[in-house]
């Protein structure tokens, strides 16, 4: 005899597997520690600070 399965139950089971198959690319692709995350952010600040600190600015600008 065979086994009686709920349809409805076996759709939303392997959309979770699908949901979470996309999830675990998305923590390979996006996922970054908070530290890594501060610590490029501060290096950024740092170069763009270095960048407007080096600009030549002329006499007759408003700068």
């Amino acid at each position: 005899m065979a086994e009686i399965i709920n349809l409805r139950q076996a759709r939303k089971d392997r959309a979770r597997v699908e949901k979470e198959a996309k999830a675990a690319d998305n923590r390979i692709a996006f996922g970054r520690p908070k530290k890594a995350k501060t610590l490029a952010e501060a290096k950024k600040a740092i170069e763009v600070s270095r960048h407007e600190g080096h600009k030549l600015v002329g006499p007759d600008s408003d700068e």
